[in-house]
Parts: structure tokens; C-alpha cells; sequence
């Protein structure tokens, strides 16, 4: 039997062992829930091309695929906002970032 095969740990179980990995996975699992909120309120040919961004102490991106996009997403930005409050999130900011390459 290969020894080390017996030690390899699902991914998901060796990113919650160690607390750094742990910390960036549940703010992947916050940024994709918040994003889940959100969706719906994004005209649809809009929607198919924005990502979730990162989470962090100065609030959550959205990654818009131009500047177009970038534009209407902070039209859209209050009307987000609040519907993120309103899901109980607290919110300092949505930043839009356009994704490069």
C-alpha cells in the first residue's frame, strides 16, 4: 500500500486544518453567497459576464469584463448595496473592478 497515498486529505479538509487557507476559503464562500444576492438584480447579458471578487476589510468587488460593464454595475451599485443589507450583510462598499486579461 503506498504510505503516501494514505496520507493525502481531500481539499477540502487540508484548506480547514490550516487557518490562513481556512480564513481565504470562507471569504470565497462570502464573496459567492453576496454574489448569489446579487445576481438577480443584474440584467442578464450583464450578469453572465460579471464574477465575484474578493472580500476584505474595505468591503467586496465585483469583477466587471469592461468598462461598459464597470459602468452599469456602479449605476447599479446602490440598488445592491441595499439589497445586501437587507440580506443582513453588512456593507461598507462594493468596489466594480475591471478584470484584466
Amino acid at each position: 500500500m503506498n504510505r503516501r497515498a494514505d496520507r493525502t486529505l481531500p481539499i477540502h479538509e487540508a484548506l480547514s486544518r490550516h487557518a490562513g487557507l481556512a480564513r481565504i476559503q470562507q471569504l470565497m464562500r462570502e464573496s459567492n453567497e453576496r454574489f448569489e444576492v446579487v445576481r438577480p438584480l443584474l440584467p442578464p447579458a450583464l450578469a453572465a459576464h460579471v464574477k465575484a471578487g474578493p472580500v476584505d476589510e474595505q468591503g467586496w468587488s465585483l469583477l466587471a469584463p469592461n468598462g461598459a460593464a464597470a459602468a452599469k454595475l456602479r449605476q447599479l451599485q446602490p440598488r445592491l448595496e441595499e439589497a445586501l443589507r437587507q440580506r443582513g450583510w453588512q456593507v461598507s462598499a462594493i468596489r466594480v473592478k475591471v478584470q484584466s486579461g
